[in-house]
């Protein structure tokens, strides 16, 4: 399976091979200060890649930085109240990921640099180009809307006499365009598409189980901080209604879901987020940092799931997969 057509941005060497020497830009007699504004807990896999990252760059936390454990595990309301205390604390730098997370730091603050993973930075509005963003945020692109074509693809190769299929997204992400492209490619594999929306995690479970009702016979998981967040929702809602479902995240099939089509998110921030943190906190403009994107997507699939659900893996999907879980 192709990846989506990559835009043309530099690209830099894995710098977090390489430890370096944080102490060049150290703000003398204390620790570069890093706000967080994440619906993710401290605990999560990514961010524990992340800060390994940045110990391998030579920054402990505590020691040459301090981190935010209290800017994790936010719901979208307490962005806001939290970046402006950051702000007040005087932070160097904010990191969060999600257009809402980026929309409340951004509101309180025009000058720190905030380093961001959402779906499409520039599409957003967060930043003017890839390659000079042109303002304080910066990070990487998942450019996630063609990676929900992907998994719709994904979804109609493992059921291969389905008619009926559907999407659950974010009401808070979802654009007419990026609707209109899952409508488009559902209609040329001859599928019925049932898209809906939801805004919080209470919304979820009952929406999963309209979607069923309504003869939906496979779900594609949209890619979103809401979703991904609340994956365990979606487990056990999909596990009872014995609705096949396709995930964003790779580790999303390792943890028990069907299947999954995506970057390694752990990966990212450990190798991509950690590095840019540390040029940000060295005095690097986020306005002339370039964003990233994934170069690497990996398809999971998982076999127990699968006998469980009663499906045969193609053939040519296994061949495809990074990893099929036994």
């Amino acid at each position: 399976m192709r990846p989506p057509a990559q835009r043309a941005i530099s690209r830099r060497a894995l710098a977090w091979l390489v430890p370096a020497s944080p102490a060049l830009a150290q703000p003398a007699g204390r620790p570069w200060r890093v706000g967080s504004l994440h619906l993710a807990p401290w605990t999560a896999p990514h961010h524990i890649g992340f800060r390994e990252g940045l110990r391998l760059l030579g920054l402990e936390d505590g020691r040459q930085v301090t981190l935010d454990p209290a800017g994790h595990g936010l719901r979208r309301e307490q962005f806001a109240a939290h970046a402006r205390a950051l702000v007040a604390q005087g932070v160097d730098a904010i990191h969060t990921s999600g257009d809402a997370g980026i929309e409340a730091a951004r509101q309180a603050t025009p000058s720190i640099p905030i380093l961001a993973m959402t779906d499409d930075l520039v599409r957003a509005g967060f930043a003017a180009s890839y390659a000079r963003p042109g303002g304080n945020v910066t990070g990487v692109s998942l450019l996630a809307a063609e990676l929900d074509e992907k998994r719709q693809e994904v979804l109609a190769e493992l059921l291969p006499g389905a008619r009926r299929i559907a999407a659950l997204g974010d009401a808070l992400l979802m654009t007419p365009g990026r609707a209109a492209a899952l409508e488009a490619g559902a209609t040329l594999r001859g599928l019925t598409l049932d898209l809906r929306l939801v805004r919080t995690p209470e919304e979820i479970g009952p929406a999963i189980t309209a979607l069923h009702g309504a003869g939906a016979e496979g779900l594609n998981l949209l890619a979103t901080p809401l979703l991904f967040n609340n994956r365990a929702i979606i487990y056990e809602r999909v596990a009872a209604l014995r609705l096949p479902a396709v995930y964003q995240w790779p580790d999303m099939a390792r943890e028990g879901g069907l299947a999954a089509y995506g970057p390694n998110m752990v990966g990212l921030y450990r190798e991509r987020m950690a590095p840019m943190l540390l040029r940000l906190l060295r005095g690097a403009s986020p306005a002339t940092l370039p964003i990233e994107q994934p170069i690497r997507f990996e398809l999971v699939l998982n076999r127990r799931t699968a006998e469980t659900l009663g499906l045969d893996l193609p053939l040519p999907l296994l061949s495809r997969a990074e990893d099929v879980i036994e």
